[in-house]
């Protein structure tokens, strides 16, 4: 049993169709979800607004109470803001990148990784970005929040070892995504990173080959290296 965030996004929705073509029984979330958004009978919806702390223990709690578990945690949300230089960025960009980066994913592993030690197993995968290892100009608050997301996520990896839980993240380059389309419209998309592959490589963290696997920051650049 899989959940995701940001399971209808760009990418979220890659990554649930992936999970849910392997045979798992997926619980989605965003803020903004209905069954019908994936024609699957093992396809549970369920919104959350997890920079709330309340809600994202509510949406594990709700995930639990209908599938009676959490096998893996795959923590697609997040989100893009930026283009000024560290002065010029307001305390609203800052607060928005920490909030949909950072503080989404500590709400989430708070309340997700104590059924996991219950259960003396469990998956974690968070999808950061090159940016977080090779920050870009005028991207300070993005840089820093999925930077920061990388060693919460190696953090819970070293607090977890014992429980036989596994935590590591993926570190996309530009995705071949509609929203990245539309903001690079004379782009060489061909030297993207796909989408599909990017939750390929989850599925495979997830799996059983994935099992020794912890700790890790995997990059995924495309042909733009």
């Amino acid at each position: 049993m899989v959940l995701i965030t940001g399971a209808k996004g760009g990418l979220g929705t890659a990554v649930t169709r992936v999970f849910l073509a392997a045979g798992a029984m997926v619980a989605g979330s965003s803020r903004s979800i209905r069954d019908s958004d994936f024609s699957n009978p093992r396809f549970a919806a369920m919104p959350a607004d997890l920079p709330v702390a309340e809600s994202a223990r509510q949406l594990v709690q709700a995930t639990i109470d209908r599938f009676r578990k959490i096998d893996a945690l795959v923590h697609v949300m997040g989100g893009f803001a930026g283009g000024t230089p560290i002065p010029e960025t307001g305390d609203q960009t800052w607060d928005l990148m920490m909030n949909l980066n950072l503080r989404s994913a500590f709400n989430v592993l708070r309340a997700v990784i104590p059924p996991m030690r219950q259960a003396g197993r469990g998956r974690i995968v968070a999808i950061s970005s090159r940016q977080a290892v090779e920050p870009a100009a005028n991207l300070s608050a993005y840089n820093t929040s999925k930077a920061a997301l990388v060693a919460l996520i190696r953090t819970a990896a070293l607090e977890n070892k014992d429980a036989g839980i596994t935590a590591n993240t993926i570190l996309p380059g530009t995705m071949n995504t509609e929203a990245n389309r539309k903001a690079s419209p004379g782009a060489d998309t061909s030297k993207w990173v796909q989408p599909e592959r990017v939750a390929r490589i989850a599925a495979f963290l997830v799996s059983d080959a994935g099992a020794e696997i912890t700790g890790a920051a995997i990059p995924v650049y495309g042909l733009e290296i």
